[in-house]
């Protein structure tokens, strides 16, 4: 089992600019099948996107895909951790505040993201979560 943060973390997350619009969210999130993308600018964390949020906070508001921008959609008040935080750590943080992701900041450098997935596949491998987390995407 992996003791650090950085030994399980996706490194070099999905990264979009504040002003992206959402629909290349979207794309992003088809093209990589992954189901969040970090909003940063230059290398500092300003929020995150989730297909839920694309979903609850622009088409059920039926919101302008091309003109909505991920800063106006994403989740601001982030809870995050370090790449050398213990595992438990994250696994805390995601608990105490029903978490599926979990930024990794180096100081205010965004290095990777961190997914109740990961932590599956690390900490219960026989879990039918790491089953699933650790399959090929089903395009």
């Amino acid at each position: 089992m992996a003791q650090q943060v950085n030994e399980i973390m996706t490194a070099d997350p999905t990264t979009v600019t504040p002003q992206t619009p959402i629909v290349e969210v979207a794309r992003l999130m088809k093209e990589e099948d992954i189901g969040e993308v970090l909003v940063a600018e230059e290398d500092r964390l300003r929020g995150l996107v989730t297909d839920r949020d694309l979903v609850v906070r622009a088409m059920a508001e039926a919101r302008d895909v091309e003109a909505t921008a991920a800063q106006d959609v994403c989740s601001a008040d982030l809870v995050t951790c370090s790449p050398n935080d213990d595992v438990s750590e994250a696994v805390r943080l995601m608990r105490e505040h029903a978490l599926r992701r979990l930024p990794v900041l180096d100081g205010e450098e965004l290095v990777g993201v961190v997914s109740i997935g990961d932590l599956a596949v690390d900490r219960d491998p026989s879990s039918a979560l790491s089953d699933i987390s650790a399959t090929e995407p089903n395009r």
